[in-house]
């Protein structure tokens, strides 16, 4: 049976950071958590369940503070998470599981990251991470912000989920600010670091200033195809914002070139001839977005209402649009499946009761 460390890095976490360790430490051998400079009681709730706390001086370098904390580790296998994550029983108990069967050979272990999910327990969003490495292959954190584990060797996909249960949003500005510094400071961004600036934009509603950066990625040739996709999604939604729907269009078809039509791209053209009045092909996005797979790279960004019930919620308004109310019920009922308490839906519900009694 292998020994797992866990290495977590951490700043004024005491909401949460107790939560997070009582959800997986029957899992741990040793942890380890690095300390960037709490003022609150983080260190003190961290010493009840570790003597090997760590103080790091912060130099807004999140790759660099990881990588220390990996330092510190002794065990098989290091396994991280942040403060606000948690392992639910039946991923525990998976990981029990694990720890028990893996064989040495294994390099890292991925898992799944339940990002976000809805008032009715959907999952929202997912994508995978290296989640569980062998120590001695020394693996470093690469990036000051938006960092990423560079790995090799044999890697297995486990069926483990970590679950993000974000509390706070108090850190809102704090990664733009990094990446301000950076520029001030004459560095040179990577195309990476070009793709996640333009993300922290987007999240400022600074879209101008995002679209530049996006394009400037993808003028790169470099990037990675997932990252390539996103950025034609957040292309095509910042010249959304500004209103240039020539550009937004360019955009969207643009992602096809990388890879095949994914079911969010399919919703955006969906949308577009919706709001034109061009139902049809509206309703052919929509049913294509329904009937496309989700990308098989495990580290691609998972959006899943654009293939479950947004599709059938606008599919709904198209054909009742065309008169097709029947339809228009059928595509309503399939999205209550999914979203039961969706406003949308619930106006819809409603509608087509006094609808058909009439």
């Amino acid at each position: 049976m292998i020994t797992i460390s866990l290495c977590l890095i951490v700043k004024n976490e005491e909401e949460t950071l107790a939560r997070c360790l009582e959800s997986v430490k029957p899992g741990l051998d040793e942890i380890i958590i690095v300390d960037t400079g709490s003022t609150d009681s983080t260190k003190k709730i961290a010493l009840q369940y570790t003597d090997k706390v760590y103080d790091f001086v912060w130099i807004d370098n999140f790759g660099a503070a990881r990588n220390f904390a990996f330092s510190h580790a002794t065990q098989d296998y290091i396994m991280w998470l942040d403060a606000d994550d948690v392992l639910l029983e039946n991923d525990l108990q998976k990981l029990l599981l694990l720890k028990h069967d893996l064989d040495l050979a294994v390099d890292s272990v991925t898992m799944n990251y339940n990002l976000a999910s809805d008032e009715n327990g959907n999952i929202v969003s997912s994508l995978r991470r290296n989640r569980l490495v062998k120590r001695t292959r020394n693996f470093q954190w690469i990036g000051a912000v938006h960092e990423y584990l560079a790995i090799n060797g044999k890697v297995i996909n486990s069926e483990i989920t970590v679950t993000h249960k974000k509390e706070r949003c108090d850190t809102a500005d704090r990664n733009l600010k990094i990446y301000e510094n950076r520029l001030a400071n004459g560095e040179v961004f990577s195309p990476r670091d070009l793709f996640y600036y333009g993300n922290e934009l987007v999240d400022h509603q600074m879209y101008e200033k995002a679209a530049q950066y996006y394009q400037d990625f993808l003028n790169t040739q470099l990037g990675w195809i997932e990252d390539n996709i996103s950025a034609c999604g957040k292309l095509a939604d910042c010249f959304s914002h500004i209103g240039d729907e020539q550009q937004k269009l360019k955009y969207i078809y643009k992602s096809f070139e990388y890879d095949t039509p994914r079911p969010d791209f399919c919703c955006r053209l969906g949308y577009h001839f919706l709001n034109t009045q061009k139902y049809s092909n509206s309703i052919f996005w929509y049913n294509l977005a329904l009937d496309l797979k989700e990308s098989n790279d495990h580290s691609s960004l998972k959006n899943y209402a654009c293939s479950t019930w947004l599709p059938h919620l606008q599919l709904c308004v198209c054909y009742s649009k065309l008169g097709e109310n029947s339809l228009a019920l059928e595509h309503n009922k399939k999205a209550e499946s999914y979203v039961p308490n969706h406003p949308s839906v619930l106006y819809n519900k409603e509608y087509f009761k006094k609808l058909f009694n009439s």
